[in-house]
């Protein structure tokens, strides 16, 4: 039996993953800082990460642990360096000394935001902020310490837990006309699909750094039309630009992702899904009813 350990097992993505592989014969070691069921780990800790993975000897980790709060990195930036940097680290130093693969979970924020074009797994990186440089720090510590890695860098994650979609919603609930910000565009993700994607490579040799976002652009204020659009609201959406809304850390403003070397690897046996049919999907799924 195939074992799998996943870090930030309570998060959007490590719950897609739990139900996207529950028709395997996997077993799952789930980590995180806390919770029932879980085994508590600190990925910050190279001493802790060598201990359990040692013990449990897994096939494969999915790193998707991070410190995601953008705004708040700036001012945490030791805690954020540990999480997003030293943990990834530690991980790969584990498994290349017990033989797993290596799967992390990285971000549009890598990239400065500058480029007028989709942005391919070639094109050079440059954060603008103190989450964006702490995770493109996370990705040399996976290149140097473990060789059987894939780094798969998303986008506008969204599932089953706090997420830009409920946050709309929520709004919606008091609110007639809620201001978003216009100029700054990306690829919504579900993490119902980032699953599939990871799924779908996990199995395979087909090791390196692959762009892992759904099909499609737009802006967030695009996005929340679309959001109360499916959801059958009324909710009207002010369009902002990123200085009207003034927030403590720069982001990019096109971060669109190529999946170039998903669409190399992959060829027609696996595809993300458009980011307007995945949203329908996640509305069906009755995950906002829970």
């Amino acid at each position: 039996m195939k074992k799998i350990l996943i870090t930030g097992c309570n998060g959007q993505l490590g719950r897609a993953l739990r139900k996207e592989y529950a028709d395997e014969d996997v077993e799952f070691i789930n980590t995180d800082v806390a919770g029932e069921d879980v085994i508590p780990l600190d990925i910050t800790s190279v001493e802790e990460v060598l201990s359990l993975m040692e013990k449990e000897k897994p096939d494969v980790v999915i790193n998707c642990a991070a410190h995601t709060n953008v705004d708040a990195c700036e001012t945490q930036w030791d805690l954020a360096y540990q999480i997003n940097a030293i943990g990834p680290r530690n991980l790969a130093i584990a498994c290349e000394k017990t033989g797993a693969k290596l799967i992390h979970v990285s971000t549009d924020y890598v990239f400065p935001g500058t480029c007028p074009k989709p942005l391919t797994e070639f094109d050079t990186p440059g954060p603008i902020s103190a989450y964006g440089k702490t995770k493109y720090e996370g990705e040399l510590f996976v290149k140097e310490f473990s060789r059987r890695h894939f780094i798969l860098r998303t986008a506008w994650l969204y599932g089953e837990g706090k997420n830009f979609v409920k946050t709309m919603l929520k709004l919606a609930e008091n609110h007639e006309e809620i201001t978003v910000v216009s100029d700054q565009f990306g690829s919504p993700t579900s993490a119902v699909e980032l699953a599939k994607m990871i799924h779908f490579l996990e199995p395979t040799e087909n090791y390196g750094t692959y762009h892992a976002t759904c099909e499609g652009q737009c802006s967030w204020a695009d996005f929340a039309v679309e959001i109360f659009k499916q959801a059958g609201k009324n909710t009207k959406v002010k369009y902002i630009t990123t200085e009207e809304y003034n927030s403590p850390a720069k982001r990019p403003a096109y971060s669109i992702l190529d999946n170039y070397m998903l669409r190399i690897a992959a060829g027609d046996k696996f595809k993300m899904a458009d980011w307007k049919e995945a949203l329908t999907e996640y509305f069906k799924s009755g995950v906002l009813e829970q």
